[in-house]
């Protein structure tokens, strides 16, 4: 992997696109801290919270961005504002969009059945969207997420057998949801075209797989850890995506809960240091 193909994102600042999330940091002091870690990319997390512009302020790239949407509903069409974020991802020269099948509820601690029908019309726009996407010069990558009606093994596969659209390789999303990240990426490397790479405390995310606790209050009690100091085989899986010639984006995302302000040079910034310097040791130079 090389240095620049390193990206960073706001969930690790805890900024979340979720109602009552929790504090939410200004996009100022999360850039002025992401560029003083020397991190030149970013994904722009919630709608509107970093704008090109403001990116470009602080020398960072427009990597691209997390976009849920109602994919499953024959009564509702995604496509007007999934075309307008591509517009403002373009606009900005953020060449990647990462698509999640959203269930239409708040949040990710609740999640539908979905039927049949819901399940051809789901598989159907994501090729539309997959198209749509290309014809900007933008790559569109499906994100299996927590609570959402993409999360598990068989939902995995499902849009892998029924779809075209590239996978957004989420090491912990998947893992949380069942799915062996590692595996995943040996057996289904051509698919691969974008990276959120996290760590996890496994006890914790089986608690989530059983229901025994909820998505959010695991984030808020470090379901997500830094880079190494989880238990996923990330060197495994890094291996496994260097021989498939994943030529792609790693984005570092340790989702995290803010209780209130962190002083400066607290909070958030400690992790990301952690993160990024374990995976700075396993890069090699542009």
């Amino acid at each position: 992997m090389r240095r620049d193909r390193i990206a960073a994102a706001p969930i690790s600042w805890g900024v979340c696109e979720v109602p009552g999330w929790g504090h939410q940091l200004t996009p100022e002091r999360v850039l002025d801290e992401m560029a003083g870690l020397g991190v030149t990319a970013s994904e722009f997390g919630p709608d509107g919270f970093l704008p090109g512009p403001l990116l470009a302020a602080y020398g960072v790239t427009a990597v691209g961005g997390f976009v849920p949407a109602v994919l499953h509903d024959p009564g509702h069409d995604p496509l007007p504002d999934v075309r307008a974020a591509l517009d403002r991802f373009t606009t900005a020269g953020a060449r990647t969009l990462v698509l999640a099948a959203a269930t239409g509820l708040d949040g990710y601690d609740e999640r539908p059945e979905v039927g049949a029908a819901g399940w051809r019309t789901l598989l159907a726009r994501l090729d539309e969207i997959a198209a749509l996407a290309a014809s900007l010069g933008v790559t569109a990558a499906l994100h299996p997420h927590v609570g959402t009606v993409v999360e598990g093994p068989a939902e995995v596969d499902r849009v892998l057998d029924g779809s075209g659209i590239g996978l957004c390789l989420d090491t912990g999303h998947l893992l949380i949801g069942g799915t062996d990240p590692v595996a995943l990426a040996g057996r289904a490397a051509a698919r691969v075209a974008h990276v959120h790479l996290k760590d996890v405390h496994e006890a914790t995310a089986a608690a989530v797989r059983s229901g025994r606790t909820s998505y959010t209050s695991a984030v808020a009690g470090g379901l997500y850890r830094p880079l190494g100091q989880g238990d996923l085989d990330l060197p495994s899986l890094l291996a496994a995506l260097d021989a498939a010639h994943y030529t792609g984006w790693y984005v570092m995302e340790q989702d995290t809960v803010l209780a209130s302000e962190p002083p400066p040079g607290a909070g958030p910034l400690a992790d990301v240091r952690t993160s990024l310097d374990w995976l700075l040791a396993r890069t090699e130079q542009p």
